[in-house]
């Protein structure tokens, strides 16, 4: 069946905070000038926000310039920050230590950032932005001179055998002038551009994080409305990258969250595993005995900053927010960046526009904050390659002494699936079981995220080789991705007899963190988009 086709003047893939502002910007710029500019935004969860998850502390600079009067629109931000707490965490005790520059949140906001993009969303819209949920972008599509000419949403009602259902209905193409990729992290369409522009080429590897994420109610008498805390130390040991967040909102709301850095070596490490048992600390458990567990998920994030940010334009388009990699590390926010980098790209799109020219906005973003921010900090996540202390001991001569202006810049020298070490170099982690109070196995976590794929399809989780899966990853490193799989999703089955291993991959379970597309020793695994509306739908996240 021959595609349909919709034309616009631009198509944003992905209605992130990102992709949102800068549709929002375009149509300003667009009334401003007192001329048409058709501008589509594609989402392939379910709505705005469904597979939005971030901490978050929101920094409101890039809301202020986007939408000034932001307060008056009622913008879900409710929560202004009140208190900020850095502790570091042995197995039994808390020490408070003086909380860094970058972790200061006066005159921020704790937010559901779900709720935030579902808000912008509703902005946008008013301006005439046509907001496609439900269609996962899954093609890029070229003209004859290889120029971006737009994507191509994926085929629907596709058989788990690859044939077509009575449900089959083709995907539909949209072409723009100019498309903007805003798919956040590890963007599944953005890889194939990566390789094909050699955008990443003379910058350095992507390095990750995966952070996990549960919503809670809690006692009254547990929650401080505004109070932040952040930790370090236990349960990491001080060779992995790790740490977590308490943020208390509004309606006896706490989100908590763990964040680890991919780039771990132990490949019977379990993020999840650690999640769990970090809630179980003396100073932390007590914030959720009594409490109720109503949301969970899990996404990876950018952690490469300054030094990993890669070619911004190519022909027909351009990418933006996190799935280039905006993301302060040290501040442990992105919102406000990502953001940034939307208005600054439809800015020089929309100024170049009728010249056609390549949608090059990286030289405007380099005279902005933005970019003297993330270059200050830019040494901060390298530096923990010496290890917790190492690293905790330089960060603090590099922002209080040096004051990010340091005449040197730290590398990342290897992608994070390259860190693994062979299971027999390694003490097996063992865990404790979960109590079912504080502590929870991954199943019962995947079932409050909403998650939902149609059953009958082909796995968006593709091998590119099968037998890798069993002759390096199980035979080699035991297997990684059965631990650093948030979600359940990858399983080693044998025979009744304990013999012939075998992957079984549960995709229905998939919340799309990409974790394994990142992690996995070789890069066999491929994360695709499923069909449009599957995945996680986070309410409040």
């Amino acid at each position: 069946m021959e595609r349909e086709s919709m034309e616009y003047d631009v198509v944003i893939v992905g209605a992130g905070p990102s992709g949102l502002s800068a549709a929002i910007r375009l149509k300003q710029l667009a009334a401003a000038a007192e001329r048409e500019l058709s501008v589509c935004v594609l989402e392939k969860g379910s709505e705005v926000g469904a597979h939005i998850l971030s901490g978050a502390v929101l920094e409101p600079r890039t809301l202020n310039e986007l939408i000034p009067d932001w307060k008056e629109r009622g913008a879900p931000l409710n929560t202004p920050a009140k208190e900020d707490r850095f502790l570091f965490l042995t197995e039994t005790k808390a020490i408070r230590l003086p909380t860094p520059p970058q972790m200061n949140n006066h005159g921020n906001y704790i937010i559901s950032l779900g709720n935030f993009c579902r808000w912008l969303g509703t902005q946008a819209e008013e301006l005439g932005v046509e907001i496609y949920p439900g269609f996962a972008a899954a093609e890029v599509l070229y003209d004859d001179t290889g120029r971006v000419k737009g994507v191509a949403t994926g085929d629907m009602g596709i058989g788990k055998d690859g044939q077509h259902t009575d449900a089959y209905q083709v995907g539909m193409e949209l072409h723009g002038k100019v498309t903007m990729f805003a798919e956040g992290c590890r963007g599944s369409l953005t890889k194939t551009l990566f390789e094909k522009f050699d955008l990443r080429d003379g910058v350095d590897p992507q390095t990750y994080g995966i952070g996990i994420k549960e919503l809670w109610e809690v006692d009254p008498a547990q929650h401080q409305q505004g109070l932040i805390i952040h930790t370090a130390g236990w349960p990491m040991d001080t060779a992995t990258y790790g740490g977590s967040f308490l943020y208390h909102l509004e309606d006896n709301q706490v989100a908590v969250g763990y964040v680890i850095g991919l780039d771990y070596q132990n490949p019977t490490l379990s993020p999840f595993e650690e999640f769990q048992r970090f809630k179980t600390h003396p100073a932390i458990r007590p914030f959720f005995e009594g409490g109720r567990r109503i949301a969970y998920g899990a996404r990876a994030l950018n952690e490469g900053g300054f030094q990993s940010v890669p070619k911004l334009s190519f022909p027909g388009g351009c990418l933006i927010g996190c799935t280039a990699g905006f993301l302060n590390v040290p501040k442990i926010k992105g919102t406000h960046t990502a953001m940034k980098s939307g208005m600054v790209a439809a800015e020089e799109v929309f100024a170049k526009f009728d010249a056609d020219q390549s949608a090059d906005y990286r030289p405007a973003l380099e005279k902005t904050w933005l970019w003297d921010e993330l270059h200050s900090v830019r040494n901060i996540r390298p530096s923990f390659q010496w290890g917790f202390w190492g690293g905790f001991v330089y960060s603090a001569i590099d922002t209080v002494i040096l004051r990010g202006k340091a005449p040197w810049t730290l590398r990342h020298r290897h992608g994070d699936h390259e860190a693994l070490k062979p299971k027999r170099d390694v003490v097996p982690k063992v865990y404790p079981k979960p109590d079912g109070k504080i502590s929870f196995d991954r199943l019962s976590s995947v079932f409050i995220s909403n998650t939902n794929h149609e059953e009958n399809q082909p796995a968006h989780l593709k091998l590119k080789d099968p037998s890798v899966a069993i002759r390096i990853n199980y035979d080699l490193y035991g297997s990684p991705e059965q631990y650093y799989c948030p979600a359940g999703v990858y399983e080693i089955v044998k025979d009744t007899e304990g013999a012939n291993p075998k992957l079984q991959i549960n995709a229905q379970n998939c919340v799309h963190c990409k974790t394994c597309d990142i992690k996995d020793p070789t890069q066999n695994i491929n994360w695709t988009v499923p069909e449009g509306g599957g995945g996680p739908n986070y309410p409040n996240m």
